[in-house]
């Protein structure tokens, strides 16, 4: 492993680590000013609440490609893993996770060419409104992929550091299990290929649809 990668991956543990302190902080904050500013309520004593907080563990099965056409030929199947923690607040959901996925060799044209995705690892934060029953979530972070040379094209080595972006809806199918799909917009910039002994450098984009199970505990 190098040394960046070693780095990263624990900014991906502190981040996750780091999600129920920083909540703990941001709810006790607003029960001070509650206090200071506004009459006590009883209204919601006996609203329950949905349940979406602490850790959580679950699988994804999806398909990424450069862009998001049914018919694209240029398609990976995505086989991937995840854990994190959420924390309920009164106005919504915040969490963060971490991802490991294997990208099925998605293809990417480049100059002269084209190299694959091979696989990636991502920390990201989350915030939420829960319906119920349903989640509604936006996500955002960053990641690592690793990729290939494909037909003549050198790809770059090691691991290319960028970022992702996405969204997602998340339904109870349990008081611990869940369902969920999500979309994830990812890009690496300056991403190094060499085909016929010419050099360029690409920002790689790619998308992601992926269905997945959690188990929270």
């Amino acid at each position: 492993m190098t040394k960046s990668m070693k780095s990263f991956t624990l900014a991906m543990i502190a981040a996750v680590a780091a999600t129920p302190l920083i909540a703990s902080a941001v709810s006790a904050a607003d029960l001070t000013n509650n206090a200071y500013n506004e009459p006590p309520t009883f209204n919601d004593a006996g609203a329950p609440k949905a349940g979406w907080g602490g850790a959580y563990v679950g699988g994804d099965l999806g398909m990424s490609s450069r862009k998001l056409n049914p018919f694209d030929g240029d398609k990976g199947l995505v086989l991937g893993v995840h854990g994190g923690y959420n924390v309920d607040l009164d106005s919504g959901v915040v969490g963060g996770e971490i991802e490991a996925s294997h990208l099925g060799n998605v293809e990417i044209g480049v100059p002269g060419g084209k190299i694959k995705e091979q696989g990636r690892v991502a920390a990201k934060a989350k915030a939420g409104v829960g319906f119920g029953q349903t989640l509604v979530y936006g996500t955002g972070g960053v990641a690592l992929t690793s990729f290939g040379g494909k037909s003549g094209t050198d790809g770059p080595d090691g691991w290319k550091p960028g970022w992702i972006l996405g969204a997602g809806v998340e339904q109870k199918l349990t008081d611990n299990v869940s369902a969920r799909f999500e979309y994830n917009y990812t890009q690496t910039n300056s991403v190094r290929s060499t085909t016929g002994g010419v050099s360029s450098r690409s920002d790689v984009k790619d998308q992601t649809l992926k269905a997945g199970v959690n188990y929270r505990f």
